[in-house]
């Protein structure tokens, strides 16, 4: 799952495009779309109840640094969160999607069906040709979210070399994701027994958790199939590092960005950016 193919989920889509075609089972058998989205939303703010707060910081720092009609590209961008807060916060700004995961790309494509800021492509971040594949050459801002801790440390530094390539002189990269800084493990098990007896109050009053979702998502009629081939890709979850920010500011510095600090954190999670 290497190749990568792109869908401009306006004007024009291609019936090769695997979550195209399962959007456009979707629309046809009346998925609801907005529905799975905030299942979504449901299931991910479980881990983080502030991770509005972590989007609206992110923004307010695209709209500060790069101006009101971005060119952005959403890494990762599963469902398309971050593209839904960006078009509804700066409707000038234009989003390229990239994201491997055939599930989630299904949700995103049924989505934006007919808005042609969005453009959608597959891709696997590991193939060191995926830039290749996108539409545009450079972006005023690529932004992430909850998604790069899926790579390993070596592969994790690789990509943001490749992303200092695709973001223009001035722009901007953010990557909001679990950072763990190992030299404070008394503050870290703290913090991680106070989340998870939050976490556990919230399952008992109905709250999904990941496990969950996907099995909601394998049964239903129309993601059964991309949520299989999902499963096939990537198994049950992710296997890669959740390094500090130091170390992310760091590897971003020597990849070629000039600034690089955290514009946000709570206890556990880091809204880190870069400019170049």
């Amino acid at each position: 799952m290497t190749d990568a193919q792109t869908t401009t989920t306006g004007a024009t889509t291609s019936p090769a495009n695997g979550a195209t075609a399962d959007a456009a089972t979707g629309a046809a058998t009346g998925a609801d779309w907005a529905a799975w989205q905030r299942s979504w939303d449901r299931q991910q703010e479980w881990y983080m109840p502030d991770r509005e707060d972590r989007f609206r910081i992110m923004l307010d720092m695209v709209e500060a640094l790069v101006g009101p009609a971005p060119r952005v590209l959403d890494l990762a961008c599963g469902t398309g969160t971050v593209t839904a807060r960006l078009l509804a916060r700066l409707p000038g700004a234009t989003s390229t999607g990239v994201d491997l995961d055939p599930a989630l790309l299904a949700i995103a494509e049924g989505t934006f069906a007919g808005d042609d800021r969005v453009t959608l492509v597959t891709a696997d971040l590991k193939d060191p040709d995926w830039p290749a594949r996108l539409p545009y050459d450079t972006y005023d801002a690529v932004l992430t979210a909850t998604s790069l801790h899926w790579l390993h440390s070596e592969p994790l530094a690789a990509l943001y070399g490749q992303v200092a390539g695709l973001v223009r002189d001035g722009g901007v990269f953010m990557n909001a994701d679990h950072m763990i800084d190992d030299s404070t493990p008394r503050i870290n098990a703290a913090e991680r027994a106070q989340r998870h007896t939050r976490m556990d109050q919230a399952r008992t009053d109905g709250a999904l958790d990941w496990a969950q979702w996907w099995q909601l998502a394998a049964e239903d009629p129309v993601l059964a199939g991309p949520t299989a081939r999902r499963f096939e890709i990537y198994g049950e979850h992710a296997d890669g590092d959740m390094p500090s920010a130091s170390w992310h500011a760091r590897v971003l510095l020597e990849r070629g960005f000039s600034e690089a600090r955290p514009v946000w954190a709570s206890p556990s999670d880091t809204l880190l950016l870069a400019l170049r």
